[in-house]
């Protein structure tokens, strides 16, 4: 006995409001921040930082967003 085979086809991506569709993206976001060490001189104080040894004093706002990566419906 022979069996058929079948293509198998999904079932399309159900609709939002207005025939809108619902995509997921991956995001970087680059942030400007305000960072300060107390120093004796600026070549010390690029050392602290590098040192990972400075203070915020400001959370700073978003500059740039690139997307990296976009999905489409349930990807």
């Amino acid at each position: 006995m022979r069996a058929l085979a079948r293509k198998f086809v999904p079932e399309p991506e159900p609709l939002c409001e207005r025939g809108r569709r619902i995509f997921h993206a991956s995001v970087l976001v680059t942030r400007l921040e305000e960072w300060f060490v107390e120093a004796g001189s600026a070549e010390q104080a690029r050392a602290l930082f590098a040192a990972g040894q400075g203070h915020r004093s400001a959370s700073g706002e978003r500059v740039h967003v690139e997307v990296e990566r976009l999905l489409e419906g349930g990807e």
